[in-house]
């Protein structure tokens, strides 16, 4: 490390030959004098890296006066430049952990702060230019001579450049090309890259090596005011104003230059540099700094060009279009991601529900077969429940027969004792035993059809039919009955899809209740109807008397299981013969006669011929 002294002696030569005028020696002598009365040791060495792209002597006239403020005013560090003239000696010595603050151009800063983390802390404010936003552009330059007047005619011509990284001296005016259709590596002749200093790219122009150059802003100002004879044999492509700017300009306006910290200074330092160069006095022919500037108008820079942090953009490979489209791909992820989750939790789901069903629809059968069960019992209960409330009808009718056959058969004996037995009073006691034997088994062949317990089973069956056999079942049960009329109205043709016993325990039940609604009444009024008639599609059968009828609260619990009107009744009848027709997709309901006493009940089921 060198001495202090003499590092400071050394700055003030350099500048006694960068500016050989008597201000420029008088302003070194005076900074030289400050620092070697400044007395003390320093708590530690503060590098500060800067891009020379100028040359070292440029480089120390214009950042000595900012290490000396800096050194000034934090005594306790010792802050020593270190000059650095192209980008990779800058990125080696960041790699290296060498410095500990730098100074570069905007687009040098925004590839290293991608490539390294390094933070701005400051911008610079050049005191010709006073702002820090708008402060760095590029001018493009062709011989006085030249036919070019604008950037859109650089097509098919050669240009000379600094470098391809260069920011003020290539890529600004790049991407001022490109937005004019121009791209600089397909549409330009050539591309020449001439290196530093950036006096090369002129006199390449100056010679008629290429056709224009492009060249940072300020610069012909500086020739010029050097007296150069170089500036009047230039021109200016696109030559635009912006208002304060005092310099030629061919591009947009870019931020200075910041000041920034690597990852390893420590934040102490950071904080304190960044106070004393906020704090640093301006002058007229010094730099001054001000708070961090917005350096994303650099960013748009690389990304349209596709250059520096965003060159992977001209990348056609899986990093390459992965870095490019990561936001995408990360959405498309995502998507992805919930659509498999969603497939797997709606599957889930689906089993779960299917699972459920399936136990549901057990269990539905299981209450199915139970409830028809249930019914097929309730069902054999009425009928038996029927045939206990005309059991003593039963015994009387089938006495009948039976003393019958007992008559004549005695008969017969008695005319045999007598001697007086001819064969044609055999055959006629034969005969009429054999007839009544048959009435008698007829009455017990139907009770025991009546009553046996069977599974239900649909077929085509005819309600004339079944109604009459019902007529005949009730009558020859009871010992009286009065008269049951049938009136088929449905002109040879009423065929339904039933089960025939379970429409016989219907109209059984409605015709032994119409006959009980008429016990008591005067004969004429005991007479039962029942009609058969097609009805849209469907047949109906009304079972009418004329009883008494039923109050209205005994009309509304009518079909409700247990009630009754009868004293030994079950009030079983109404609830299961509806049951039964609702099960065949028919439907059971009563109405009081509308002319005169009594009631009507109906029911209707689907016609056969409309059932298939």
């Amino acid at each position: 490390m060198l001495k202090r002294g003499s590092g400071i002696l050394n700055i003030a030569m350099q500048q006694l030959v960068r500016y050989p005028h008597f201000w420029a020696i008088l302003r070194v002598a005076v900074l030289s004098v400050i620092l070697l009365c400044s007395t003390g040791a320093y708590a530690s060495n503060v590098v500060v890296g800067v891009f020379a792209y100028q040359g070292e002597r440029a480089a120390i006239s214009d950042w000595s006066p900012v290490i000396a403020h800096l050194n000034t005013a934090l005594p306790e560090y010792r802050f020593r430049a270190e000059h650095f003239f192209d980008a990779e000696g800058m990125r080696k010595a960041i790699a290296e952990g060498r410095v500990d603050l730098v100074i570069t151009n905007p687009g040098y800063y925004v590839t290293m702060e991608a490539e390294f983390g390094i933070s701005r802390i400051a911008t610079l404010v050049s005191s010709h230019i006073g702002t820090a936003k708008q402060a760095i552009g590029s001018v493009v330059i062709a011989r006085a001579d030249s036919d070019l007047r604008d950037l859109s005619g650089l097509a098919g011509k050669s240009v000379a450049a600094v470098a391809p990284d260069a920011f003020g001296g290539y890529l600004i005016a790049a991407r001022e090309l490109l937005r004019l259709g121009v791209v600089p590596d397909k549409d330009l002749a050539e591309t020449r890259f001439v290196g530093l200093p950036m006096a090369k790219v002129i006199d390449a122009v100056k010679r008629g090596e290429v056709d224009a150059g492009i060249i940072r802003t300020c610069l012909l100002e500086q020739m010029a005011e050097q007296g150069s004879p170089d500036v009047a044999a230039l021109r200016v492509l696109s030559p635009r104003k912006v208002e304060g700017f005092p310099c030629a300009l061919s591009t947009a306006l870019y931020p200075d230059w910041p000041i920034a910290v690597t990852r390893q200074t420590d934040p102490a330092i950071a904080k304190a540099v960044a106070r004393a160069l906020l704090e640093m006095p301006e002058t007229k022919d010094g730099p001054s700094w001000t708070v961090p500037a917005d350096y994303q108008p650099v960013h748009d820079l690389y990304r349209e060009l596709h250059a520096g942090p965003y060159a992977y953009l001209r990348d056609i490979t899986p990093q390459g279009l992965a870095l490019r489209f990561w936001p995408w791909l990360l959405g498309l992820t995502l998507l992805l991601v919930a659509w498999v989750v969603h497939t797997i939790r709606v599957e889930y789901l689906v089993q779960r529900r299917t699972t459920e069903l399936h136990d549901s629809l057990r269990a539905r059968q299981a209450a199915e077969t139970k409830m028809r069960e249930s019914q097929e019992q309730m069902e054999h209960l009425s009928r038996l429940s029927v045939l206990g409330e005309l059991s003593g009808s039963l015994a009387h009718e089938i006495n009948q027969p039976l003393t019958t056959i007992g008559t004549y058969a005695r008969t017969v004996l008695r005319l045999q004792s007598n001697g007086a037995l001819t064969p044609d009073a055999v055959t006629e006691a034969c005969t009429e035993i054999a007839d009544e034997a048959e009435r008698a088994g007829g009455i017990v062949q139907r009770i025991r059809h009546f009553s046996r317990k069977r599974a239900a089973a649909r077929d085509k069956v005819d309600l004339a039919a079944i109604a009459e056999e019902a007529r005949r079942l009730i009558v020859g049960m009871m010992a009286w009955t009065p008269d049951v009329h049938i009136d088929d109205r449905t002109q040879g043709s009423a065929l339904v899809l039933a089960d025939g016993p379970q429409i016989q325990q219907v109209l059984l039940n409605l015709i032994k209740n119409a006959i009980d609604a008429s016990r008591d009444l005067a004969p004429e009024r005991q007479h039962i109807q029942v009609v058969i008639e097609p009805a849209d599609k469907r047949m109906l059968v009304r079972v009418i008397d004329s009883g008494g009828g039923l109050d209205d609260d005994q009309f509304a619990h009518l079909f409700e299981p247990f009630f009754t009107t009868k004293p030994d009744g079950l009030g079983l009848g109404l609830p299961i013969c509806k049951t039964i027709i609702e099960a065949h997709g028919g439907r059971l309901w009563a109405e009081r006669n509308s002319g005169g006493a009594g009631m009507c009940f109906s029911f209707s089921l689907p016609s056969h011929e409309h059932s298939s």
